[in-house]
């Protein structure tokens, strides 16, 4: 308890890792992340921005998994090496992975091995907005999947699919979820994209198009960003991702919490993107349940 409420009070010590570097001259990272896909805009945008505040011509280079690899690209001047073999919440072999790529803990002044940005940058809250770097030549990946420019789409995630790592439930009920495509059917609101790396539970219903498994990260933010007038999700990765993409496009996010200082909202700062639209609906108790259907279409539909 006593360590817990001197916390606020001691230096940070990633800070005092800067200063000492500074002084020695040094500017070879190495920053190993295998957790959240968010945490990449949440936290590790600020790391780096705390590195060069300090050090402006450091060099950065990540180690990551496969599917958190290409979110990296999107940050500024950083380098990225993959564990191919990587899974989330299983043992990595960060000497094996260097190996792998002819590389060796030696080319790099520090490692941080295990990085905590909830701690070390809280300086960041309500105060720096992360952006993602857009490369135009990505819009045209949404070619591929034949959506009519002039169709009105609401993409959905309708699963976080990462459960087991959060001590409460982030997803909203799929009976729900199919009860909201339905309404939209019926009202003929729109058709339906779904997001996501599972394809299943299946949603076989009208107007419903299941892009789960079927996209990178590029072409699914492709899609948003150049189909989808309307997205619904929980505090997800690809919420933050989203959220943080800093481009200039009309687009209306209703966002689905369970708690609410967390995420995006624990940010406390706008979207680079100035045509981003925000709604966030708290679950009554912090249940993410008690979102009803009615309030989430007012919050798409309604003015």
């Amino acid at each position: 308890m006593l360590k817990k409420l001197l916390g606020p009070f001691r230096p940070n010590p990633f800070d005092k890792l800067l200063k000492q570097m500074v002084k020695e001259e040094k500017s070879r990272f190495l920053i190993v992340w295998n957790r959240g896909l968010g945490d990449i805009p949440l936290g590790l945008y600020a790391l780096v921005y705390r590195i060069r505040s300090y050090i402006p011509r450091a060099s950065v280079t990540f180690m990551t998994r496969k599917d958190l690899a290409d979110t990296f690209s999107m940050l500024e001047d950083v380098k990225v090496i993959v564990g191919e073999t990587w899974e989330r919440g299983k043992p990595i072999d960060i000497d094996a992975t260097l190996k792998e790529h002819q590389l060796s803990p030696n080319m790099f002044d520090v490692v941080l091995e295990k990085p905590d940005p909830t701690r070390w940058l809280k300086w960041q809250l309500g105060t720096l907005t992360p952006k993602l770097n857009w490369n135009e030549e990505w819009d045209i990946l949404v070619d591929q999947y034949g959506l009519d420019p002039n169709q009105i789409y609401i993409g959905c995630h309708v699963q976080t699919e990462t459960g087991a790592f959060y001590g409460y439930e982030k997803n909203w009920d799929l009976r729900t979820w199919r009860n909201l495509f339905k309404k939209i059917h019926e009202e003929k609101r729109g058709k339906i994209l779904l997001f996501g790396m599972d394809n299943e539970p299946a949603f076989l219903m009208e107007d419903v198009i299941d892009l789960r498994g079927k996209t990178n990260l590029f072409q699914m933010l492709s899609v948003i960003k150049n189909r989808c007038r309307y997205l619904v999700a929980p505090d997800s990765g690809i919420l933050s991702i989203a959220y943080y993409v800093n481009a200039s496009y009309p687009i209306r996010v209703v966002s689905l919490w369970a708690d609410p200082r967390q995420g995006v909202l624990r940010q406390k700062v706008d979207s680079p993107n100035p045509q981003f639209e925000h709604i966030p609906l708290h679950g009554k108790n912090d249940n993410v349940a008690n979102i009803t259907l009615s309030a989430v279409y007012e919050a798409l539909f309604g003015n």
